[in-house]
């Protein structure tokens, strides 16, 4: 068995906690059980760890989240990345064809694909590997898990089986609906729908038709070359709601997507994270703040605060998903990002009369990390070390750096640093355009480095 996991998102409904870089996914919000706190795909991690069916696991992604990825649950995790984002279907066609034609993965093989940020409890779990063997069995070319509803929600798509069959097993599938008004939700619930919850399992080989319609091969470069002839739509339009043979295997443990601040604070058990003091007259309302400043809350009910450097948030819980409809207008660039050598933010952005522009970051680096030898074409760059230790090179020449030493660097100007224990500076960078895609990388030797 295969497990695909999906980890998308433009990062929108958790403005401004999540961005285009760290979407919902990678925010540490959820409590551990050690007095710490977990991501929603680190939670998912470690209960496919516990479940044993870490062995063969790909996630498919884009590449402004490798570095979370990898920070949050290691290297040790095979990555495709999406040449761009195109929606599911093409999300799971780019997957198949890496199983396929670079992991040598027979047709036969049972892949079951999941998302990365389902809350729910680790009988979950058990119940993939009862859609494995129900695809196994030559069942349903398509085997889905339908979540028992709880209530009638009009922000799920709905899956109908064929009428007469035993609830506790797997069944038929009728139809999809998606995201039905109030009055139809309840409607399906009285016909035992379920909730999709987007997890479904096929045989690698059904895959590949799909791929070989729209690319002419099955071979992953070429599919990563001809990325953009896939439609961009979802893998539920495109085949769950075409396909004739589809059964469902049902799940009724707890199931939360977390795809709104509603949703999520349900889930805290706390009512402040960060620098937050709440008052004594305030009523289901809930503040995340990842500011060094403090926010103060009194007199509020059912009202989210969310606050990051990318900005700030105050709705009430029922009217925070309006939030989508603002985000080109609020999103400029991530003020924060996790990187695999440690984290940066913007402490300021600033344009002059002349069309030169100054961006100023905080930057960490973690113990034994390293930037990469680069250089840039469009700014210059000035470094002061705050704290820490570490090696610097300048144009092939290393030196030692720490604690209230500057270093200039010019255009065009060769660079890179290593952190001997957590490395910070302020980075101050000057020029026209300052965008993290003028760089240009290259190797270099860190082990034949000798500094006395």
């Amino acid at each position: 068995m295969q497990l695909v996991i999906l980890s998308g998102g433009s990062g929108a409904r958790l403005w401004p906690l999540s961005n285009n870089a760290r979407s919902k996914q990678f925010l540490p919000l959820l409590e551990d059980g050690k007095g710490g706190y977990e991501s929603m795909l680190q939670r998912v991690y470690r209960q496919l760890t516990k479940a044993s069916l870490t062995d063969n696991v790909l996630i498919t992604t884009t590449s402004s989240q490798k570095d979370n990825i990898i920070n949050q649950i290691g290297s040790n995790v095979d990555i495709v990345f999406e040449p761009e984002r195109r929606k599911t279907f093409p999300a799971v066609a780019l997957a198949a064809s890496y199983l396929y034609s670079k992991k040598g993965c027979s047709k036969d093989e049972v892949v079951v694909v999941m998302p990365c940020d389902a809350y729910t409890h680790d009988s979950y779990y058990n119940t993939l590997m009862k859609m494995v063997k129900t695809v196994e069995s030559d069942y349903a070319n398509l085997v889905l898990m339908g979540i028992l509803p709880t209530f009638a929600s009009t922000k799920f798509g709905y899956i109908i089986p064929e009428k007469g069959q035993d609830r506790s097993s797997v069944q038929k599938v009728k139809k999809f609906v998606e995201k039905p008004p109030q009055d139809k939700a309840l409607k399906y619930l009285t016909q035992g729908a379920y909730w999709n919850g987007g997890v479904f399992a096929f045989r690698l080989g059904y895959m590949l038709k799909f791929i070989s319609k729209y690319i002419g091969s099955t071979d992953y470069e070429a599919v990563v070359a001809g990325y953009e002839k896939f439609p961009q739509i979802s893998f539920d339009h495109e085949i769950s709601e075409k396909e004739k043979s589809v059964a469902l295997v049902p799940f009724f443990g707890e199931w939360k997507d977390f795809g709104n601040w509603n949703i999520l604070t349900s889930r805290l058990k706390t009512n402040a994270i960060g620098n937050a003091v709440m008052g004594n007259n305030n009523s289901n309302t809930h503040v995340l703040n990842e500011l060094g400043l403090p926010i103060f809350i009194d007199g509020l009910q059912d009202v989210v605060v969310a606050a990051s450097y990318d900005g700030i948030l105050i709705a009430s819980k029922d009217r925070c998903d309006n939030v989508t409809e603002y985000t080109d207008s609020l999103v400029t660039r991530p003020m924060f990002e996790e990187r695999r050598w440690g984290t940066y933010r913007v402490l300021d952005d600033t344009t002059y009369a002349d069309g030169t522009r100054s961006l100023t970051k905080s930057i960490v680096v973690k113990a034994g990390r390293s930037i990469s030898y680069q250089i840039h074409h469009h700014r210059s760059e000035i470094w002061t070390f705050v704290d820490g230790e570490g090696l610097f090179v300048l144009d092939g020449k290393v030196s030692k750096v720490g604690p209230g030493v500057v270093v200039n660097i010019a255009r065009g100007q060769y660079h890179a640093v290593k952190a001997l224990n957590d490395l910070s500076f302020i980075e101050v960078q000057t020029g026209n355009p300052l965008v993290e895609e003028d760089i240009e990388r290259f190797d270099f030797d860190w082990d034949s480095v000798k500094v006395d």
